[in-house]
């Protein structure tokens, strides 16, 4: 099932999330909602925050990404088939160089901004069956998983800009959180 994505200026985006465990109620079922979502939005990554829910869960799928030509094949691959569950999830170390990608949001819809983040990361998570992992992931999927993990941490991409670019868009979030935005995909907006 398809579920309204919450917009910004939602206070549940600026919750810390909560620890679940393996007996949350209708956990499978959540995880498959939250899927379709994602796919639907045509995302590559979707926090449990987005959907309303503050608990210590996300998404990654960046399959989208591997259609981009300029990555090697090796990369291309590896994020076809890079699509995850994260539960719990605590990043341990972030390493390597900060680089800018345009980062985009679900919940900050039309909006896409340069965001630096380091090439790697990893990460200690429970897979949708409880089974832990700890996993270092560099390049466009370590940067899908640090972006989502701000999510479960009440953070957004728009907290990592200047502060000429937060001025610079800061009507255009204002607009967002009144539903005053353009979207193909269900959105529940605070103010509206």
């Amino acid at each position: 099932m398809v579920l309204p994505i919450v917009a910004y200026g939602d206070p549940v985006l600026r919750k810390v999330g909560k620890d679940i465990d393996e007996d949350y109620s209708q956990l499978k079922e959540l995880i498959e909602n939250m899927r379709d979502t994602m796919k639907n939005a045509r995302g590559v990554g979707l926090a449990a925050p987005q959907i309303g829910k503050a608990i210590r869960l996300f998404l990654v799928d960046t399959s989208p990404f591997a259609e981009d030509d300029e990555l090697d094949k090796e990369e291309q691959e590896f994020l076809k088939n890079f699509s995850k569950v994260f539960i719990n999830a605590k990043i341990v170390k972030e390493e390597g160089s900060e680089w800018a990608f345009s980062e985009g949001c679900l919940s900050i819809p039309n909006i896409n901004e340069d965001v630096f983040r380091p090439e790697t990361v990893t990460i200690e998570y429970y897979d949708e069956n409880f089974k832990k992992h700890t996993e270092t992931v560099n390049g466009l999927a370590a940067r899908v998983i640090q972006h989502e993990y701000d999510h479960i941490e009440g953070k957004l991409f728009t907290d990592k800009l200047s502060s000429l670019k937060k001025r610079l868009i800061k009507k255009k979030l204002e607009n967002i959180s009144k539903g005053k935005v353009d979207v193909d995909y269900r959105m529940r907006f605070p103010k509206k």
